[in-house]
């Protein structure tokens, strides 16, 4: 692999992309502009030999009726099952014209069932968050323009009966296929730092997961929950190259990356090419690297001859969400980091090594609401069912995949600020070891509950689960959990955001909304600025957004709509304003 070139002039490289297509210049206008002067962002060209040879797509018959059942089928929305593998369907008839998809919303899986609130016989809703789908277009009418359903082929055959047919495209971890090769102990070794941080020793390579070590996340939402290794930045100085899976700052974290860009600024870090840029913000931050790739997606990248990966876009955030794929001698590690449906629920099976997110929590629904029906029993058995439902995904996803070993990490963050104390006692996350038992009651697959400095040998695990020098504990007295967070230097920056002088002119509001773009939506929310324990700030804004026009009323419309109170820190507001200033000066 060829580092892209670093210094002081911006180098550039439009490679027109093996099985992928150019950027469109839009997507090259955004990318130029991200990129600054120190800044090197390199489009990288996949090409390897071998990548000529052709996989086929495949074609599966889902659900077969005959022709009397096809027959009966109504006019409308038909829910159907295939009795021998209890998979669910949902076909739309009209006329002579049908549509048909998996009875499984594209948003995390849950049933759909008859929306009784739709007098058009269009729509189903979904059980988990009641998502709406429009089943004559497969498009969500609620959130509106969110994504559409993957459909399915509808064939009538030459008796009239009818067929329910998934193409499926090859996999692209297929492309060039490598049978496993012997590993010797110590050849390749997994090292947890903290919540999605690992260091990948592959034979004379190193390779680091979304670097997350110092500061916070989410403004001062989130903080480490673990303590890394005291050595971990001389460990990403020494990796010789970086995955960032995706913008969140938890995984893009700019405290991190200053810190590394400090000591090398030149250190390969990969992306991929994703409509939203994962370096949007790299300007702003003031933090210099010189040599960020872009790749795409589903295209193996070779490092040496043993090792290759493969960056791959979640089903449901596309724009923004990505896992990977890497593999050394054969043996594939698969980190599908914070995907709701990696690769659109394509997936390699019977990798050696799997991780993923487990703990959920991350929005803090419903925790910030009140009054109606959000009481704190309702929010409590809200918490309870959310986190029990995500639990059987993951525990179903194992199952499904069956690789060797599952580690569940990237959940390992806290609430820890003064002013978030209600939402670290309320808003409850999963326990890894509650995930990891639940897998081993339906599968064989090993389980590793990871600690900071904690290592696995992959090559003793496969061979022998049991072995005591399969997974090295971190030594005795290693601190685990952080006690205390250094919050001041990052408070600071929030509340001078706060004395911008926009907020001296009411025309902020309006600016900021517009900017954001949201509206033909039936809601109007009240946003009332308050103190940090939400009690209303004297002189603070209180004004009405009406999402169906855009427009700020001084009073409530007289049609139907949705409304909510939204009661908003200064320091909150502030940070999101802030932020539009920065990328529009």
């Amino acid at each position: 692999m060829q580092p892209a070139p670093g210094g002081g002039e911006r180098a550039r490289a439009e490679i027109q992309f093996c099985r992928a297509p150019r950027p469109s210049r839009k997507r090259e206008r955004e990318r130029d502009r991200v990129a600054n002067p120190r800044s090197c962002f390199v489009l990288f060209d996949p090409f390897l030999p071998g990548m000529e040879q052709s996989i086929e797509q495949t074609t599966e018959v889902l659900l077969c009726l005959s022709p009397g059942e096809a027959a009966d089928l109504k006019e409308g929305i038909n829910f159907l099952r295939n009795k021998k593998t209890g998979k669910d369907f949902i076909l739309y008839k009209s006329k002579n014209r049908m549509r048909a998809c998996k009875n499984v919303c594209k948003h995390q899986g849950g049933l759909f069932i008859k929306d009784i609130e739709d007098l058009d016989g269009r729509s189903v809703r979904c059980t988990k968050h009641n998502w709406r789908l429009d089943v004559s277009t497969m498009k969500n009418v609620n959130p509106p323009g969110s994504f559409c359903q993957d459909e399915l082929v509808v064939e009538m055959d030459e008796d009239n009966g009818l067929l329910l047919l998934e193409l499926n495209p090859p996999n692209p971890w297929d492309s060039e296929p490598r049978s496993p090769e012997h590993l010797a102990f110590g050849e390749v070794q997994i090292t947890y730092l903290t919540h999605a941080c690992m260091d990948l020793k592959l034979g004379d390579k190193r390779m680091v997961f979304d670097p997350w070590l110092t500061g916070p996340a989410f403004a001062r939402g989130w903080w480490l929950l673990h303590e890394p290794p005291s050595d971990w930045l001389e460990r990403l100085c020494q990796a010789d190259l970086i995955y960032i899976s995706h913008m969140h700052s938890d995984h893009l974290s700019y405290p991190t990356l200053k810190e590394l860009a400090g000591r090398r600024p030149d250190i390969p870090i990969y992306v991929g090419n994703t409509e939203r840029p994962v370096f949007w913000n790299l300007n702003q931050s003031g933090v210099q690297l010189t040599n960020i790739n872009i790749v795409p997606f589903g295209i193996w990248q070779q490092v040496d001859k043993n090792l290759r990966f493969m960056i791959l876009m979640d089903g449901v955030h596309p724009e923004m969400d990505t896992c990977i794929i890497v593999e050394y001698k054969g043996h594939k590690i698969l980190n599908t980091v914070d995907c709701t449906r990696p690769n659109g629920g394509r997936l390699p099976e019977k990798v050696a090594l799997m991780m993923s997110d487990f703990a959920g929590g991350a929005s803090g629904f419903p925790m910030t609401f009140s009054g109606g029906k959000f009481t704190e029993e309702w929010k409590a058995q809200f918490i309870k069912a959310e986190r029990k439902k995500l639990l059987n995904y993951k525990a179903r996803l194992v199952k499904d995949l069956q690789p060797r070993i599952y580690c569940p990490f990237a959940g390992y963050f806290v609430e820890s600020h003064p002013s978030d104390k209600y939402i670290k006692e309320t808003n409850i996350k999963n326990d890894p070891n509650e995930l990891n038992n639940l897998i081993k009651k339906n599968s064989d697959v090993v389980t590793w509950t990871p600690r900071p400095g904690a290592t696995l040998d992959l090559s003793r695990m496969l061979k022998d689960p049991t072995d005591s020098k399969g997974i090295i504990e971190p030594p005795e007295g290693t601190k685990i959990y952080k006690d205390s967070w250094d919050f001041e230097p990052y408070l600071n920056i929030l509340n001078a955001a706060v004395g911008d002088e926009i907020f001296l002119h009411s025309s902020w509001i309006k600016e900021y909304f517009t900017w954001a773009g949201f509206k033909d939506y039936n809601l109007v929310v009240r946003m009332i600025e308050t103190d940090e324990d939400f009690s209303p700030f004297p002189g603070g804004y209180d004004y009405l957004v009406d999402f169906l026009d855009l427009s700020f009323p001084k009073e409530r419309p007289s049609r139907e709509h949705p409304y909510e109170e939204l009661s908003v820190s200064p320091r909150c507001m502030a940070t999101a304003v802030h932020l539009l200033l920065l990328q529009s000066g």
